[in-house]
């Protein structure tokens, strides 16, 4: 028999409790289809979709998701192809196309959330090297069911939400247009920290900075993702971004030497608060831990690239990907009236226990509970527009101006990164 106090005790941590806690009544099970490009170890169907199937961990514990993995489409079967072997031991069918899997070979919508993974496989570049995965041919192939079938359910999308713009805002514009859930990015701005900071709210930001690892059309993304998942919440909100410049190789070292965003480069400060947090940082034979010189950065980091921007409040951002001095992703900001710049590292554990995808996980699955994203689905708009513009300008060899890009947000003021 449970006394007084234990019993309010219990209801404390009742109400203490997200909406992905463990409690003891399993709510009532709904249905999941994953709609995939492929489905092989180290793809993100294996880190997301195996979440699903046979849940994660998640504030130490290890939680069953309240779903049935009931369905899935899977676009391309490579060497390693696990979406048959996982179709086989979970008891779910591989069709043939996106509305088979969504009505499960039925003739209305049977499902009660999308998981849609555009992410790896053969598919072609553009030129400016862009992958086409078919990220907004798969949403407009999920929303024709919803629209054909008078109801929709809520949808995750992993990374971007296209390669291009008017398509990225397409995406989002329907969602807004048709009430559902939508959810989407990647795993940098929810994975763990350290150390534990988010960026004060409303602080009143100059410049940010993200050094990482990584190459375009792909881990620049990430590394964006971490600038602006912290950008967002500085004073005024989100307004937009006005332009973006590329450069790589030598042009970096050179634009360097410039000490400052206004004379083509970014704050030094800054990149020494990223190279400090790292803990990649490469070393000289028999060192341990000693800050590199600029020499070592020139010889370790062969082929460096930096995407510059400036947002239309006039703060500015960096992301330079340091391949070879680096292998993880760091970030730095400075605050106005501080003396220090803020700066933290975003955690990303290896292969093959990636809690970080699990961290995303629970986003998505939040969203497909309550039908409301935990985050904005604007960053991703943004970001995918960032990556876009980065890219063009690297093969052109000029600043895109990008009035285009004008979306202005509030991002929650609560923190949103694993925590605990």
């Amino acid at each position: 028999m449970l006394d007084r106090r234990t019993f309010l005790g219990a209801a404390a941590g009742g109400l203490a409790a997200t909406s992905l806690s463990l409690a003891n009544d399993e709510p009532k099970r709904k249905r999941l289809a994953i709609v995939t490009t492929e489905w092989r170890f180290h793809s993100h169907a294996w880190h997301m979709g195996t979440r699903f199937l046979v849940g994660y961990p998640i504030n130490g514990r290890w939680h069953k998701p309240p779903f049935d993995v009931v369905s899935a489409y899977v676009d391309q079967f490579p060497d390693g192809d696990l979406s048959r072997a996982r179709s086989k031991e979970f008891g779910f069918p591989v069709y043939k196309t996106i509305a088979e899997a969504l009505r499960c070979g039925g003739k209305e919508l049977a499902v009660d959330a999308v998981l849609c993974i555009g992410e790896h496989g053969n598919y072609p570049n553009n030129e400016f090297g862009q992958k086409l995965y078919p990220r907004y041919e798969f949403f407009k192939d999920v929303v024709k069911v919803f629209k054909e079938d008078g109801r929709s359910v809520p949808m995750f999308n992993d990374k971007h939400l296209s390669w291009k713009w008017s398509w990225a805002k397409e995406m989002v514009d329907t969602s807004r247009e048709m009430g559902f859930g939508y959810c989407a990015g990647s795993s940098l701005p929810v994975t763990w920290r350290m150390p534990a900071i988010d960026m004060p709210y409303e602080a009143d930001v100059d410049e940010l900075m993200c050094v990482a690892i990584g190459g375009v059309d792909s881990y620049d993304f990430h590394a964006l993702e971490t600038i602006q998942c912290m950008a967002e919440r500085r004073k005024g909100g989100e307004t937009g971004v006005a332009w973006v410049e590329s450069m790589r190789g030598d042009s970096v070292w050179k634009a360097m030497e410039g000490g400052s965003f206004e004379t083509g480069s970014w704050e030094p400060e800054l990149f020494h608060a990223c190279l400090s947090r790292s803990q990649t940082l490469a070393q000289p034979p028999t060192f341990s831990h000693r800050y590199p010189t600029p020499k070592q950065i020139r010889e370790w980091a062969k082929d460096p690239i930096v995407y510059r921007f400036q947002y239309n409040d006039g703060v500015k951002g960096s992301m330079l990907l340091m391949n070879g001095l680096v292998s993880d992703f760091t970030f730095a900001a400075r605050i106005k009236g501080k003396d220090n710049p803020l700066s933290t590292l975003f955690y990303l554990p290896p292969n093959p226990n990636v809690t970080y995808s699990a961290s995303l996980m629970s986003k998505a699955e939040e969203t497909f509970i309550t039908g409301k994203a935990p985050t904005p689905i604007e960053r991703t708009l943004l970001t995918s527009g960032l990556v876009e513009a980065g890219v063009q300008s690297l093969v052109k060899g000029e600043r895109i101006e990008t009035p285009y890009m004008n979306v202005k947000y509030n991002a929650p003021r609560e923190s949103t990164f694993a925590s605990t």
